[in-house]
């Protein structure tokens, strides 16, 4: 009687995994890598589920963005926001809007292929590139559209994917990563204040060390402590700037949230530059 597990997870159409030992499987991936898992409810034989398996495409090479982004602009915010930024959606969190538009700004969510020419034709002050699925470096529509952003000088920040294309634009170089970093409570050092960071983050691919100490215009800004691996980038010549991790995660950590009001106070000085 009464409401058990497996109701509750029908009713919500939620998967459930038992009768394994999920530490030994935590352990398989720390060791091999990530890799792609089937679950299945029907009574498959496990050579006939493996075969299903290797229809799935490996993450290495797979454009997404187009798959997940609006299909046409939309905008947010008051037509008398100070403040104008123009959004390049390759898989766009609602609550990045959200803190822009809470920040003075009026923000123009535009498709991930929307032309840079179409993009600047909106009068922007500032440019954002968002986060997204699949590989950056097989993104290479959008980050030519970056490229052209970061030649306009004007404030630029991308999280995530678009931290990634930022680093791709300069010259620097993404990796797949073995295991990816997945989860709520990851700790990231911000390199100019010596403060650490409790992020949450949800990425398998990064930016290679290597490349961008010969990008001379990139300079580390915020490193993970578990790994090391880059979490921030920023320009050493013009107001732009980008993270691996998602300062506007909600409900949270908001330890990181300062990193949208830096975006805001450089549109801020760009336009009294302009006045």
């Amino acid at each position: 009687g009464g409401y058990s597990l497996q109701a509750f997870l029908a009713e919500h159409n939620l998967t459930g995994i038992s009768g394994i030992d999920t530490r030994a499987l935590v352990k398989h991936v720390r060791d091999k890598g990530t890799m792609n898992a089937i679950v299945s409810t029907a009574d498959y034989s496990i050579t006939g589920l493996q075969e299903i398996l290797s229809e799935v495409p490996q993450m290495d090479g797979l454009e997404l963005s187009s798959v997940v982004t609006t299909q046409a602009p939309y905008t947010l915010g008051p037509d008398d926001a100070p403040y104008k930024v123009a959004a390049l959606d390759l898989g766009i969190k609602e609550t990045i809007p959200d803190q822009l538009l809470a920040r003075n700004c009026q923000v123009r969510v535009f498709p991930g292929h929307t032309s840079f020419e179409e993009l600047e034709a909106w009068e922007p002050d500032g440019y954002f590139v968002s986060n997204g699925p699949g590989d950056p470096a097989a993104v290479s529509y959008a980050m030519k559209t970056v490229e052209l952003m970061l030649a306009q000088r004007k404030p630029f920040f991308g999280i995530c994917l678009g931290h990634q294309l930022f680093a791709l634009a300069k010259g620097a170089q993404t990796y797949k990563m073995h295991t990816g970093h997945r989860g709520i409570n990851h700790p990231v050092k911000n390199l100019d204040t010596g403060h650490c960071e409790i992020t949450s983050q949800n990425h398998g691919f990064a930016v290679d060390q290597d490349s961008v100490a010969e990008t001379p215009d990139l300079k580390v800004t915020h490193i993970n402590l578990n790994d090391g691996s880059i979490e921030g980038l920023a320009s050493q010549s013009q107001p732009a700037f980008s993270v691996q991790y998602h300062p506007e995660a909600s409900p949270g950590p908001h330890d990181a949230r300062y990193l949208l009001t830096q975006f805001q106070n450089q549109i801020q000085a760009a336009k009294a530059t302009l006045a």
